[in-house]
């Protein structure tokens, strides 16, 4: 099997895509989702999350809900709003969000690889988010969210991508958010084998974000296969968009605490000052290096810098900023062992901006926030080559891949 192969694409016709595009199934809870889609009909929310389509207060995890999802992409199938590709290809995919841009190939990833680590992890996975994308990937026989790849750059791809996008897109389009996709299909033979041959050349990949669905599509193709090694079939691979690694844009992943663990504020700042050098600040402080914090409490801005002494230089986990926060404030000043479970401390992704941080400590919800600066690719692919797990909520990727242009169906 290589890392990546062409497939045929489940895919809106050009004159429904804007009625199509939908913001990923996790990032809306049910209620945001019911209002995005009146009077929208055809949008990819009646599949990526049907429960907008049965009385309120029903269980997503229902098996009603799953069932209403494949009958809902049935219909669009059937009403001709979304087609089948007759042949295999791949999918240029530009992004652009303000004057960032990325561009990415939509392909399918070897199931195998990823079971055997080249295609890399860096997070930890919940068995009951695994078990509702097995459950919903198994009820539409498709995987409608893409997993987020992204793979050290490469000559060749960028000059096939550029040739690419001197044609024509099929779809061309800006979401309710502001970003813009823009897809090229890929069904030049030639190319097409040039860009399968070139990654399988390549050492690894590695997963951004979608550790969820890369899991459940293993699930998936172990229990298809039953026991077998894994095939060609359509479900020994999961839907991907693949972008090279200096194109990714990460954001900042701000945390928020619900009190100070029984200090005062003095006492809370003379705690922080035994592991951090502390600087008052006259606005809010976006962090512009890394070992180093904005700290927002008691309506003023603090600049932390991490004292010299205490950076681990050689751990690939322990040298994160997320870590270093943890490790050195968070959990010995404010007591919170676990921030997977603690519901004293809450993540703000830095696409809500400082002013975000603010709100929550002046409302009286939270009383401090810290800024970070943002965790580098260059970060993730350590932790992921040494086979580590990040702590909790350390990159924020901007902007986000939209659901309903391309799926992948199992058969």
């Amino acid at each position: 099997m290589p890392l990546i192969a062409p497939f045929k694409g489940l895919r809106p016709k050009q004159e429904f895509a804007d009625d199509v595009v939908a913001p990923p199934y996790d990032v809306l809870n049910t209620e945001e989702a019911r209002e995005r889609v009146k009077g929208r009909p055809k949008s990819f929310l009646h599949i990526s999350k049907p429960e907008i389509d049965l009385p309120v207060g029903t269980d997503p995890f229902d098996a009603s809900v799953y069932a209403k999802g494949a009958e809902n992409l049935k219909k669009l199938v059937d009403d001709g709003v979304l087609f089948r590709d007759e042949a295999p290809g791949y999918y240029v995919y530009k992004l652009v969000m303000g004057s960032h841009e990325q561009f990415g190939l939509v392909a399918v990833a070897s199931v195998a690889d990823y079971d055997t680590n080249r295609i890399r992890k860096h997070e930890f996975t919940r068995p009951d988010k695994e078990d509702d994308r097995v459950r919903q990937i198994d009820a539409l026989n498709a995987q409608t969210g893409p997993v987020f790849l992204t793979y050290r750059h490469n000559k060749v791809i960028d000059d096939i991508v550029k040739k690419v996008c001197e044609g024509k897109p099929e779809y061309d389009l800006t979401a309710d958010d502001g970003v813009q996709h823009t897809i090229w299909l890929v069904n030049d033979s030639a190319l097409i084998d040039t860009i399968t041959k070139t990654f399988d050349a390549m050492d690894c990949l590695y997963i951004a974000d979608g550790h969820h669905r890369s899991a459940s599509a293993s699930r998936i193709a172990a229990q298809r296969n039953d026991g077998k090694a894994n095939g060609e079939a359509a479900h020994d691979y999961f839907l991907s968009v693949i972008f090279p690694d200096n194109q990714m844009q990460i954001l900042d992943y701000n945390r928020v605490i619900k009190d100070l663990n029984g200090l005062d504020e003095k006492a809370f700042l003379e705690k922080v000052a035994e592991n951090f050098d502390i600087t008052p600040a006259s606005e809010a402080v976006k962090p512009a290096a890394a070992k180093t914090f904005g700290m927002y409490v008691g309506g003023k801005w603090y600049k932390l810098t991490l004292k010299e002494a205490l950076y681990p230089a050689d751990d690939p986990v322990a040298r994160l900023d997320v870590s270093l926060l943890q490790n050195f404030l968070i959990t010995p000043v404010l007591g919170i062992d676990d921030p997977r479970r603690d519901k004293r401390i809450d993540f703000v992704g830095g696409i809500r901006g400082l002013q975000e941080l603010e709100k929550r400590v002046d409302s009286g919800e939270m009383k401090v926030a810290f800024a970070l600066y943002p965790t580098s690719l260059d970060a993730l692919m350590a932790v992921a080559d040494a086979n580590e797990v990040m702590p909790p909520k350390s990159t924020w990727f901007e902007p986000k891949l939209a659901d309903g242009l391309v799926s992948h169906v199992l058969d």
